[in-house]
């Protein structure tokens, strides 16, 4: 079966707005994505490689955050 994932939400989510945030999960050979008010429905799945490039693109677009 494995280990369960363990899913955390940026340091930015607060309350508000904040609660509608997505969740991710680590693995070291993927990274898995979810919508925090439904935690229970399915989640997107990535190779590690592939989300690490898709966050680094979102680096270079906005350099400032």
């Amino acid at each position: 079966m494995g280990i369960p994932d363990t899913w955390w939400k940026s340091s930015y989510s607060g309350p508000g707005d904040g609660d509608s945030c997505v969740e991710v999960a680590r693995r070291p050979t993927r990274i898995s994505v979810r919508d925090s008010k439904t935690p229970q429905t399915a989640a997107l799945t990535f190779a590690t490689p592939s989300f690490t490039a898709f966050i680094e693109a979102l680096k270079a677009a906005d350099p400032g955050r």
